[in-house]
């Protein structure tokens, strides 16, 4: 259940099953036989994929990414969702069109995507690796910005790029999940910094007025 091809078939069928009535994330993950991290992550993440903040949603993502960075540093085989996540509910709509954006997004990293540097990619350490890209993307991604742009968006990138990492076997996607964590960073840290710094400003104006 790590192929690309086995994703896509995946969420073909979950769509079929939400036809009669919106299909929970729990009862499309119990569908599964077995199913690694990348391709429980790879499925949630897409809908974080987006410009557009997702409000207490994003958190409760960001605490569910979080979650399983934390299990997979641990060394647990068997993934396990919080159950308010396992209760989300997705029409058939919404199912199609996370199988649009996956071909798309997915079709093109594929492009690019290879088996190389294994010490990176394979074995426990690659667990450990891919457990920690999980941990602090899902942490950025749990912080409550409210309406700031981009908030899911970037740290949704880098687990984006550890799921390729791990399906493909390749090292680069997980140095690239990497380089979007340090983004996002640095993109909260303006942020954060440019609040602080214009609010020092407001309260001086107005003390001096």
């Amino acid at each position: 259940m790590r192929s690309y091809e086995s994703l896509v078939q995946t969420l073909h069928q979950f769509a079929e099953k939400a036809k009669d009535k919106p299909l929970t994330v729990g009862e499309a993950l119990d569908t599964l036989d077995e199913a690694g991290y990348a391709f429980i992550c790879i499925i949630l993440v897409l809908p974080f994929l987006q410009p557009i903040p997702l409000g207490p949603f994003t958190v409760l993502g960001g605490i569910a990414f979080g979650t399983l960075g934390w299990q997979l540093l641990r060394g647990h085989e068997s993934p396990i969702l919080p159950k308010k996540i396992l209760a989300i509910e997705f029409n058939e709509k919404t199912w199609r069109m996370l199988v649009k954006v996956c071909i798309e997004i997915l079709g093109l990293c594929r492009k690019i995507s290879k088996p190389r540097y294994p010490l990176i990619a394979e074995g426990r350490r690659g667990q450990k690796i891919g457990g920690f890209i999980l941990l602090a993307a899902g942490g950025l991604m749990a912080i409550p910005f409210g309406v700031l742009p981009f908030n899911n968006f970037l740290p949704g990138l880098a687990i984006l790029f550890y799921c390729i990492g791990e399906l493909e076997d390749d090292g680069l996607m997980y140095l690239i999940a990497f380089f979007w964590l340090i983004i996002t960073v640095i993109y909260f840290t303006v942020f954060f910094f440019a609040l602080w710094y214009f609010g020092e400003k407001a309260l001086a104006f107005f003390n001096i007025r």
